[in-house]
């Protein structure tokens, strides 16, 4: 089985939610860290983890992030971190899973499933100044996935006249990964540059 660390850089996890019964609001998460353990020859015994920085939630409006850090949404005083854990459970084509992940928020574990697709994999080289160390070989996946915030213990509504709501319950989300392989990582001594990266989040 290897091992697979996700690319800080060029993972997310964007949310969305119903908004004045009209449109939708997206946020974005992006400071992400873990790792995935897979064969592609047996995918049905992967498994992967990680943390999500919630503090660097962003949706585009400076006052919206501080409210939904705030103790009404995230409360990101007490619980700066959202993590997951998970499997695959079943292959659904060649390219496609379904899964299970346990997603902690605000302090609360719930398992959630999940829609996966594997994106492919592709080698790129690492460049330290004007020379190549070597090949990363890189993979891909997006997992959707719904879960009703008030399971969470993410409750504060508002009403709106004729029986509406400001904030929807349900809340889709995408979680979009890109993976390089540990063994690269330290055979061409990007393994380095990755620790800086992650040392520098806190």
């Amino acid at each position: 089985m290897a091992t697979w660390i996700f690319e800080p850089g060029h993972t997310e996890a964007e949310f969305r939610a119903r908004h004045m019964m009209v449109t939708w609001v997206r946020g974005l998460f992006k400071d992400i860290h873990g790792s995935l353990e897979l064969d592609l020859e047996r995918p049905l015994e992967a498994t992967f983890e990680g943390v999500i920085d919630a503090t660097g939630i962003w949706t585009g409006q400076p006052e919206r992030d501080a409210h939904l850090r705030a103790a009404d949404f995230l409360d990101v005083e007490n619980h700066p971190k959202i993590t997951f854990a998970g499997r695959f459970t079943e292959r659904t084509g060649d390219t496609s899973f379904k899964g299970g992940v346990e997603l902690t928020l605000r302090g609360v574990t719930r398992t959630v499933p999940l829609d996966v697709s594997y994106l492919g994999e592709w080698r790129t080289p690492f460049w330290v100044g004007d020379e190549s160390t070597g090949e990363l070989r890189r993979i891909g996946f997006e997992a959707l996935a719904r879960i009703n915030r008030h399971d969470f213990g993410v409750s504060w509504q508002d009403e709106l006249p004729g029986g509406g709501v400001v904030v929807s319950n349900e809340i889709e989300l995408v979680l979009d990964a890109e993976a390089i392989l540990l063994e690269d990582l330290e055979r061409t001594g990007a393994i380095e540059y990755y620790r800086a990266s992650v040392a520098s989040r806190g």
